[in-house]
């Protein structure tokens, strides 16, 4: 049986946290973030593309929702879809494992940088043509997270 995806993101907290910790540190906080944000972006690029293409979905509704599946195993999330079409994908989390986690950890800055800032970059492996909006997370102290994906068919694809 596979790992859920959040028991794996409790497992690299284990060693991410000291590390950025150190980083921050020796570096500063600005300096250290901006490496971790470039570093885990890169792997979480490349975690969108290998997703995509194993997906072979044209539907991006359909894809992401798969994705969203996935990321609520173990009750990781809970969420409610405000729309879902060929080229759209919205939906609002109401309840999150990963904030929950991170904030008994006393880390939700960290939480943030090391979770929440993933969904852009992996958003970006899903294509040219596909954005992701969101303003607001439950890891920052919002009730929810609206996320907002699109396929804009005027981008290169």
């Amino acid at each position: 049986m596979s790992v859920s995806v959040i028991e794996q993101a409790k497992i690299q907290a284990e060693v991410l946290i000291p590390l950025v910790k150190a980083l921050q540190a020796e570096l500063g906080e600005t300096r250290a973030n901006a490496l971790v944000r470039q570093a885990l972006g890169d792997l979480y690029r490349r975690y969108g593309e290998e997703f995509w293409k194993a997906k072979n979905e044209t539907n991006l509704g359909k894809a992401v929702a798969s994705a969203f599946k996935t990321y609520a195993r173990d009750d990781a999330i809970a969420y409610d879809v405000i729309e879902q079409t060929e080229d759209a994908f919205a939906l609002d989390v109401k309840r999150c494992a990963y904030a929950e986690f991170y904030k008994a950890l006393g880390e939700p800055e960290l939480g943030f940088l090391l979770i929440c800032t993933a969904d852009f970059a992996t958003a970006d492996g899903f294509g040219p043509d596909v954005t992701l909006a969101r303003t607001q997370t439950i890891m920052q102290g919002a009730d929810h997270c609206d996320f907002r994906y699109r396929r804009d068919p005027a981008r290169p694809k």
